[in-house]
């Protein structure tokens, strides 16, 4: 599980991120970067599969832990690249990436921070 410190929780956070407009896409996963931080606070990272991806929670809620996952691995490796240079991030799940494995969301995770 990501640490609490890592976690973006309030919906004011998640609409500023949205509003920057700074985003990327690649294999069905979009991310959002928020604004550049200024202090030494952590990252935090937000996870988002929206209903109209898929009706059944089961299947949004096993993208969502995925995609948790693979952010936790780099971040435990310090594999994030420029993202430590941001205040929050959203990562948002399409029906591209629901039927894919551990494997092939974990590549796309860390290209999206290396596009950052």
């Amino acid at each position: 599980m990501l640490p609490k410190q890592f976690r973006l929780k309030n919906k004011a956070a998640f609409a500023a991120t949205y509003r920057i407009k700074n985003s990327f896409h690649k294999g069905g996963i979009t991310l959002f970067a928020g604004k550049k931080k200024k202090d030494e606070v952590p990252t935090r990272a937000g996870f988002v599969v929206s209903k109209k991806t898929h009706k059944r929670s089961v299947k949004r809620n096993r993208l969502k832990r995925l995609m948790r996952e693979s952010y936790r691995l780099l971040l435990k490796s310090n594999n994030t690249g420029a993202a430590n240079q941001y205040m929050s991030l959203i990562f948002v799940g399409g029906e591209r990436a629901l039927g894919k494995s551990m494997n092939e969301i974990q590549p796309i995770i860390k290209h999206l921070l290396e596009k950052l």
